[in-house]
């Protein structure tokens, strides 16, 4: 089972931010349980091979308020990614910084290495306002000025300031078996 936490305060935007991601992982053939992230329980956590955090809107940060909904992720030992919001919300939780960064389109990434199914040149949808820099211990794949993407150097944490929701679908995927692995 694949839990997705919502990261949204209004149930609407789920259907933008949530919505999309339990659909592509639906498609895996996985089961999907959707939660938001003040109300997870240690059962959800237990019975989950792997967990996503969802992105969510532009002006929505009551999640950054409510950081200690988080701390879980110090000791959780299944894979986790997060999107957008979901990244910055890890990066927090391992003592990095958010700085102002606001970005709203197409990009491209070159990844010189192998990140969850993705490498070399890569069209990319951005969608945020924040940005984090991140502590020691993450190798981080960014723009030349902040982190566009990284995985926890000895977890099987991952975070992407895009939203594979809307283009590359094969990453969510991809983390999807990545999950299964363990």
């Amino acid at each position: 089972m694949i839990l997705i936490v919502s990261l949204c305060k209004e149930k609407m935007h789920e259907l933008e931010f949530v919505r999309p991601i339990e659909k592509i992982v639906s498609s895996t053939g996985n089961e999907v349980v959707v939660c938001g992230y003040d109300k997870i329980k240690n059962s959800d956590l237990k019975n989950a091979s792997g967990v996503i955090l969802s992105g969510t809107s532009l002006d929505d940060f009551e999640y950054l308020e409510n950081a200690k909904n988080f701390l879980w992720l110090k000791n959780f030992k299944k894979p986790v990614l997060g999107i957008c919001a979901g990244m910055q919300a890890i990066g927090l939780v391992f003592s990095g910084r958010l700085v102002d960064d606001k970005y709203i389109g197409l990009s491209e990434i070159n990844f010189k290495e192998t990140f969850l199914g993705l490498n070399g040149k890569n069209k990319v949808y951005f969608l945020h306002n924040k940005s984090i820099m991140l502590p020691e211990g993450f190798a981080q794949f960014d723009n030349g000025n902040f982190p566009m993407a990284f995985k926890h150097k000895t977890k099987k944490i991952y975070g992407v300031l895009f939203h594979p929701e809307v283009y590359n679908h094969e990453l969510l995927k991809e983390f999807v078996k990545t999950s299964q692995k363990t």
